[in-house]
């Protein structure tokens, strides 16, 4: 009798016991701000890993190796077409054949990116052959990286699909939020409103904006002595009283040109973590200098 109850005891014990939760899926992105992404359209489905450590920049970086056999065991991969991407993407998705690789700028429209210089009387010149790869900066741009996310993660894991799509939904919504909120505080600045910076990172910001970056350094390039000048004097006329500055670069052209002006170094991160914070006080301090 007591070996039948406790043969029953064990049977009901054991169908109550919660599954144990599935392991999430293991993701690696190029960059910080796409875990931010990655992690909205994924919750607690995913465990993101970044490419790119903080500090260090995705124009010259180089995965470590501890990276590399990581990504043997990665469930999917996302890029965002950031430089380091050219020379090492092929490598990345050769560690692990079977690991789908999505490009989440995808879709997206590249401008090419600016420089202010010194020649006659033209003020910018475009680099037809350099597109610029900071498409993570502007909310509408994200909208089209979020859909490029979802549908990589249906494809891997189709059976949480409704998980994903509902998560989504509520992504979008906060980045339509967070676009009026930026439109909102650059009403009525007028459009072309100029800002300086020393690399030029926010180039989808400001056209979203309906504003223009003054970008003092292109490529990794500093300016020459004679760009430098002209971009001094530029600042002077135009009453440009700040310099954004973005931590991963050397600035002290940026610096050159603060001393001239008498100005101020603003430090600004395209690479911040909390993506929306960061952006939210980005357009504060834009809005700030524009004043």
């Amino acid at each position: 009798m007591n070996k039948v109850f406790f043969a029953g005891f064990l049977l009901i014990f054991i169908c109550f016991v919660p599954e144990a939760p599935a392991r999430p899926l293991r993701v690696f992105v190029s960059i910080l701000p796409q875990k931010y992404f990655v992690e909205k359209i994924g919750g607690d489905l995913v465990d993101v890993a970044v490419m790119v450590e903080p500090g260090a920049s995705p124009h010259t970086y180089e995965p470590k190796p501890k990276q590399m056999v990581a990504l043997a065991k990665t469930n999917i991969y996302f890029a965002i077409g950031v430089p380091f991407e050219t020379t090492w993407l092929e490598k990345i998705a050769a560690t692990n054949p079977a690991m789908p690789v999505v490009h989440t700028e995808a879709d997206i429209k590249k401008i090419p990116m600016k420089r202010h210089h010194h020649q006659g009387t033209e003020l910018e010149q475009d680099h037809h052959g350099i597109k610029d790869p900071h498409v993570w900066l502007a909310p509408p741009l994200v909208m089209i990286q979020a859909r490029n996310i979802l549908q990589g993660l249906l494809k891997v894991d189709p059976a949480h699909g409704s998980v994903y799509e509902k998560n989504h939904s509520s992504f979008i919504k906060e980045l339509i939020v967070l676009d009026a909120e930026i439109r909102g505080a650059f009403k009525g600045k007028g459009k072309g409103v100029e800002f300086m910076v020393f690399h030029p990172a926010w180039g989808y910001f400001a056209q979203a904006y309906g504003l223009e970056q003054v970008p003092i350094e292109i490529e990794g390039k500093q300016p020459k002595p004679a760009e430098l000048q002209y971009l001094i004097q530029y600042a002077k006329e135009r009453g440009i009283k700040v310099i954004f500055a973005q931590p991963q670069f050397s600035w002290q052209a940026a610096q050159a040109i603060a001393k001239s002006i008498d100005g101020q170094i603003v430090f600004v991160d395209p690479l911040a973590a909390e993506w929306d914070a960061n952006l939210r006080q980005v357009a504060f301090r834009f809005k700030s200098a524009l004043k």
